[in-house]
């Protein structure tokens, strides 16, 4: 029951070209910067990500994408990543924007084994109808566009069929773990981090604190060790090194 690796590079290992990556992270919070750094060194390319963003700045998935390794993105917020609108419009890398709701819930469903929901989010737009631009060509014509979706009245309401997501790994970062996996993640970092690691069918969790088996409060635990199957012990430099998207002062 000990799923703890020695290094990110042995837990990240098996994570070939072309596979799909569910990844946790808000911003710059809770990002699995580690793991992500890994992928980056082992070279690893042609990534399918499925994540609320798409890194920032220099931080996060932005290491990937900057790098040319990402080839499509589901998510639901470009930002401020300059790299990420530019590749989008210059048709390097397909995009499928979806409602930020939408998303989690798909990533959850996946991870409970259900196929499929309807959702009223979307309906009435192109998320149901189709023609979101899923890749341009360059030029400002679109290459590929989304198709439309089942849409059903339930009592007067008309609601999307959306698909859940299951990825081939889930990189997460948690505040605390134990060595069966169970997790525990701070304030805005458990946004994501639980959805895309029950999204993941191998999930990998960088850890700021490994503590052992009991030491976490079973009604502390946010995501059972069921999920994990790796688990990596950040050191205290790493666990602490944690960037501030928009710095606010005041005099």
């Amino acid at each position: 029951m000990d799923k703890v690796v020695a290094t990110a590079a042995e837990a990240v290992a098996d994570v070939g070209d072309g596979s799909s990556l569910a990844v946790g992270g808000f911003g710059l919070s809770g990002v699995p910067n580690t793991l992500i750094k890994a992928l980056y060194e082992q070279g690893t390319g042609n990534l399918s990500v499925v994540s609320n963003n798409c890194g920032a700045m220099d931080s996060g998935l932005a290491v990937l994408l900057s790098a040319g390794r990402i080839a499509r993105v589901t998510g639901s917020y470009i930002g401020g990543n300059k790299e990420f609108a530019r590749q989008y419009l210059a048709g390097e890398i397909e995009v499928e924007m979806i409602p930020q709701g939408t998303l989690a819930e798909r990533l959850r469903s996946g991870g409970a084994g259900i196929p499929a929901f309807y959702t009223p989010a979307g309906v009435g737009t192109q998320v149901a109808d189709g023609g979101l631009p899923w890749r341009y060509d360059g030029t400002g014509g679109v290459a590929k566009a989304s198709p439309p979706k089942e849409v059903r009245e339930f009592d007067g309401v008309e609601y999307v069929l959306e698909r859940g997501i299951r990825t081939d790994f889930a990189l997460v970062r948690a505040a605390k773990g134990d060595r069966h996996g169970n997790l525990v993640f701070n304030k805005s970092t458990r946004n994501f981090n639980p959805l895309a690691a029950q999204a993941g069918k191998i999930t990998i969790a960088e850890v700021e604190e490994l503590v052992e088996p009991g030491e976490i409060e079973p009604d502390q635990v946010h995501l059972p060790g069921i999920f994990v199957q790796r688990v990596i012990a950040l050191t205290p430099e790493q666990a602490v090194d944690k960037g501030i998207e928009k710095r606010t002062v005041s005099n």
